[in-house]
């Protein structure tokens, strides 16, 4: 892939974060890859879902993560499943659940993230799409 100038991003869906040794399957598939083969996507709610800290992972891997689908958790909603699922109504708008953006956004910035994309799985897309769009207007970092 390299040679015909393709990078290869592995997402993260919440499941990676099953106990390996003395870390996670994410800290494996990290450490058993290649960097200059392999970089990473954070969505932030599939860190979120399963009771990750997103600033920890960002600090933790830096560099790794180039990739970042900003996504935010409706409160209330309980963490700690690994199942890689929740329900879509869970999508909320960004800045209105449960993830502490300016944190997030401040260490994907240190981390050295390339590219973001707001995804809303919900029903509500088209209403929620622009909330999350004013909200990352006016959020400091």
């Amino acid at each position: 892939m390299k040679n015909d100038g393709i990078q290869f991003y592995y997402h993260i869906h919440g499941y990676e974060f099953h106990k390996h040794r003395n870390g996670t399957l994410l800290d494996l598939i990290i450490s058993e890859t290649d960097a200059e083969l392999v970089a990473f996507e954070l969505d932030v709610l599939w860190a979120v879902f399963p009771g990750q800290d997103p600033v920890e992972l960002l600090e933790k891997h830096g560099s790794r993560w180039q990739l970042m689908h900003v996504k935010d958790l409706r409160k209330g909603v309980e963490t700690g499943s690994l199942s890689g699922k929740t329900d879509v109504t869970n999508d909320v708008p960004v800045g209105t659940g449960q993830v502490n953006w300016p944190a997030v956004l401040e260490a994907a910035k240190k981390a050295g993230v390339k590219h973001y994309f707001i995804e809303d799985e919900s029903p509500t897309v088209l209403e929620q799409i622009p909330r999350s769009l004013e909200y990352l207007k006016k959020v400091t970092w």
